[in-house]
Order: structure tokens, then sequence, then C-alpha cells
């Protein structure tokens, strides 16, 4: 199957977190299989962040808008991310799903869902869900 690339539709999406560093280690590990990095660490007065993209971009302005599209903020006070919430990252094959998964389970994530085919979510869907170490909801999905 191949695609065609689109345009994002989404210029950056931010999770919250109690404790940064643990934040940074459990998405450096994650989304390393998903070819993603740190790509950028920023102290704001409204608190500490970090972001991942592909290497060698940064985040607008200073980069090309949606370059560095995922965000980490530390913030007081408890995380409650809504229910029903999660966010779907691309992988480039089941290896890379695969990978994500025990990097995540590895670094405090907890499994909602081991890798392999979703067919009630269309033909080839293969994923894999975590639950971050602040109860964010991810996924790494692939059709290949």
């Amino acid at each position: 199957m191949t695609f065609t690339p689109v345009r994002p539709v989404i210029e950056h999406l931010s999770v919250t977190t109690v404790d940064l560093a643990r934040a940074v280690r459990f998405y450096d590990a994650v989304l390393a299989p998903l070819g993603l990095v740190r790509v950028a660490d920023y102290d704001e007065p409204e608190g500490a962040s970090a972001c991942w993209g592909p290497p060698g971009t940064l985040p607008a302005p200073e980069g090309v808008p949606g370059a560095a599209p995922f965000w980490v903020q530390l913030r007081d006070g408890p995380v409650s991310p809504p229910p029903g919430t999660h966010i779907a990252f691309c992988a480039a094959d089941r290896a890379a799903v695969e990978a994500f998964h025990a990097a995540g389970l590895a670094h405090g994530g907890a499994d909602y869902g081991a890798p392999g085919l979703r067919p009630q979510y269309g033909p080839g869907y293969y994923a894999s869900f975590l639950m971050d170490p602040d109860g964010w909801r991810i996924e790494a999905v692939t059709y290949v």
C-alpha cells in the first residue's frame, strides 16, 4: 500500500506532567523507534517543557510549522487526562510498533493493548497501546 503525503492538520499537541524528567525519559524511549527525537527543551514562566520531532527539526517559529509536533509540559498539581483522550503516533512498520510498546513498558508505562492487528479499525491496522506514567493513553500504529 502506498500513501500520498498529506498536509498536517495539527501544528503541535501538548500533554502535561508532574515530573518532567520522568516524562522525558519515557518519551525519549518510546518515540525513538518511531524516528522522533527530543529537539528542544524550554524553561518558560508557565513551566518547563520538551518537544519531539524528526531529527534536525525545530518547533515553530524557529523551525517549520508542524515539524516538532509533540510536547510535554511540566505543571503543578495532579494530571487528569480527560476520559477517551489518546494520541496515535505513526510508525514505519510493525517492528517499530513493537519497539514502541516494549520501550514504554521498560520505562514506566502501562500496557493498554499489546502489539497486534486490530481488524475492527480497518485492514492492516497494526497497533499497540500504552498509558504513560501520568495516565495519558498513547498508541503507535502502522498499516504496513
